[in-house]
Parts: structure tokens; sequence; C-alpha cells
């Protein structure tokens, strides 16, 4: 038997269990399916789709890109089909509502087209970088986490100083929102989610405009077992001159809908079981 010689002199038997490496991960994820919902956004959209074409990810993770376009009453639609047009190495599968739904039933037809392992919704405004697609990526790939928010309001990341008000708002209905579900989150409501597919599609989601976030963090968090982690995220935040479609009234909205399904929404049986094979 190997001898080992240390500050307390010689080992020469083994008294605790043996160190056995932790197994490389095989990650779980392939394809990510980045689901782009989009109304009126003829002036970011192209800058937008170039960006998110221009994302590497980590470990050779395929990419899958649906635009979603919910009846924009701009250009949306021209800029869109020009751009398909101009590359058509791009792979984009682009789908169109007739009428306009909001962006929660943007996000379900996405959802109900995606192909991939996991989802993360990607606003077209600009105000979310798609580079940082492989921040929120590594605590999954690491075997950490089941789902990963990113969180506007920490990290060391660029964030543009906004109204404090709007500011105070978001924070206001990220309390709220832990207050229902017993989650620690900085930021309840961030575009930047990444979701299992499978998770993601059963969990019955029923919500159409903006207070979607607020019946997803519902009932994410009704999931036993779920492994939810943030990232802090940049943030290249808009004015309502400049865009900004969110309103005080979606805010009452997300209010009533975390009290609504924080009383209706279901407990699992079981817990959540990710295979990462």
């Amino acid at each position: 038997m190997q001898r080992i010689e240390n500050n307390t002199g010689p080992i020469s038997a083994r008294k605790t269990p043996r160190h056995v490496r932790r197994p490389v991960i095989n990650h779980p994820i392939k394809k990510l399916s980045i689901i782009i919902p989009c109304y009126n956004e003829a002036g970011t959209i192209a800058v937008l789709l170039d960006k998110v074409s221009d994302v590497a990810l980590i470990h050779q993770i395929e990419k899958e890109i649906i635009v979603v376009n919910d009846c924009s009453l701009d250009d949306t639609d021209l800029m869109i089909r020009e751009y398909l047009e101009d590359y058509p190495e791009t792979s984009i599968r682009y789908i169109c509502h007739e009428v306009n739904r909001g962006k929660g039933a943007a996000v379900h037809t996405g959802v109900r087209a995606a192909t991939g392992d996991y989802i993360i919704i990607q606003d077209a405004d600009l105000e979310y970088d798609p580079q940082e697609y492989n921040l929120l990526l590594s605590p999954i790939l690491t075997g950490n986490a089941d789902v990963v928010y990113g969180s506007r309001f920490m990290g060391g990341h660029p964030h543009r100083v906004l109204f404090f008000w709007h500011t105070l708002g978001n924070k206001l209905l990220t309390f709220f929102s832990n207050l229902f579900t017993n989650m620690h989150l900085t930021d309840a409501h961030t575009c930047y989610k990444l979701i299992p597919t499978a998770i993601i599609r059963q969990l019955d989601l029923r919500e159409l405009r903006f207070a979607f976030d607020a019946e997803l963090n519902v009932k994410l968090a009704s999931l036993p077992g779920l492994r939810v982690y943030e990232v802090g995220i940049s943030y290249y935040g808009r004015t309502f001159g400049e865009g900004k479609k969110i309103r005080f009234r979606d805010a009452l909205r997300t209010v009533y809908c975390i009290i609504k399904y924080s009383l209706t929404v279901r407990q699992a049986v079981e817990p959540i079981s990710i295979d990462n094979s």
C-alpha cells in the first residue's frame, strides 16, 4: 500500500470513504429554441435578428429561431420577409398571427412550434443582449440548475439608467411575486427565462398578454424539486417615447394574476425530473 507523508506522520490505512471524482456531466441541451414575439418593431427587428444569428452558443448547441409576429400594424412583417430573402442561409421559422392577441399569446405559439430542449424568450426591442445567452446556459450545463432567470438588477453588467418610478414598480412587482411564490428572485418579470421545453409545456399557461410572466412564475414555483437560478445580465432599456409598450394597467393585471394563480394552481404530485443524459 502506498504511504503518504504529511505533517502528522504517515497514513497507513484509509479512515474515510474513498473519494470518487464527479463524472463529467453530459449536458442536457442539444438545441435551444429562441422565441421572438414582436409587435410593431419594424425599427429594431432586423438588427435583433442579426444579433441572434451571430450568437455562437457554447458546447456547439444548435439554435432554433422562431419569430412570431403578433399582427403588427407597421412594417415589421415587411422587414422580416426582406430579412429572410436577404439571408436565406439563416434558419428562421416565421409565424404570423392574423389578429393581435398579445405577447403571451405569441409566446404560446412559439412554444408549440419549438423543437429544442430548452426555450428562451427574446424581445425584439434590443433591450436585452443575445450574446448573454451563454451566461444563462452555464448553470444548466454545469448541472446546477433546471431553470435560469436573467436578472437586470444584479451583477456588474451595463444597465441603462431610466425612470425611478418604473424601476421601483419592477421591484415592487418582484417583491409581490416572491411573497406568493416563496422564491427569492431579484427580477421576477425579466424577459430572459431559460426553461426546459417539456416543463413549460406542462404548465397549462393561459395568460395572453404581459401577465404571462406572472402566471409563469407562480406555476414554476409550484413544481417541487425545480432548481431555479439567477444570473446578472445587461439591460438597454427603452423609454415610452422610444416605443416601450407595457403600461400601468399591465402592472395591475400582473398583481391580479399573481393572486389568482397562487390560489388556484395545482401542486405537482411528483418532483420534476429532468433527463441530463
